[in-house]
């Protein structure tokens, strides 16, 4: 072998003029795509923490609503009609305007409830039926993650396009109540609310912002 001349790398196989730097160039570009995957994965996952940091850039908002509910002692669908508002941190108002006008006005844990002339204020959480739908609500609407997690086994799917958020309640006296509570909704605005019940009711709210 002449000064100068290069041994092969494996005896008895010699390589192709520019062999070598094209192994080279395949090799760098396996790593960056091995490295590239789990990136691009950790980039798309949507999770609550996420979702919830989404919903939070908004901190008031109005809508209006038209709601569903099916129930096993109606002899028909009742369907609703009126506006919701919010405004971060606590305050979350549903006013119905058909088939009548009532409302449901919550700011902390102060509830007041107005149907025609009268009206009523207690507690929130002495009204546990009422309870739990509110905090998936408000806390959903006012991107409350603390609220969710206190009250919700939650799960998100989707991305911020397009999403949907399971909630399950954690107390054992809200689950004989309530069964699941499912949101969706794209970038920050909630689209529908289904609230499905123990014994089989269900209600399915659409949301159209203003």
């Amino acid at each position: 072998m002449t000064s100068g001349q290069r041994h092969d790398a494996i005896p008895g196989l010699r390589a192709a003029p520019g062999s070598a730097r094209l192994i080279d160039r395949r090799h760098a570009l396996a790593l960056l795509l091995a490295g590239a995957v789990p990136a691009l994965q950790a980039q798309t996952a949507f999770d609550l923490r996420q979702l919830m940091g989404l919903l939070a850039q908004v901190q008031a908002g109005e809508a209006t609503f038209t709601e569903v509910r099916h129930s096993s002692v109606l002899d028909r669908p009742l369907e609703s009609t009126g506006r919701l508002s919010f405004q971060a941190p606590d305050r979350f108002v549903r006013e119905t305007q058909k088939p009548r006008s009532e409302s449901l006005a919550v700011d902390g844990n102060t509830l007041t409830m107005r149907q025609g002339s009268r009206s009523r204020t207690l507690q929130l959480d002495s009204v546990p039926e009422a309870a739990v739908i509110v905090e998936a609500v408000r806390g959903t609407l006012t991107g409350n993650r603390e609220a969710i997690e206190r009250h919700f086994d939650a799960q998100v799917s989707g991305s911020p396009a397009r999403w949907t958020l399971l909630l399950a309640p954690r107390a054992a006296r809200l689950r004989e109540l309530v069964t699941q509570i499912a949101v969706t909704g794209q970038q920050a605005m909630l689209r529908e609310i289904t609230v499905s019940m123990t014994g089989g009711d269900y209600s399915i709210m659409k949301i159209q912002a203003k």
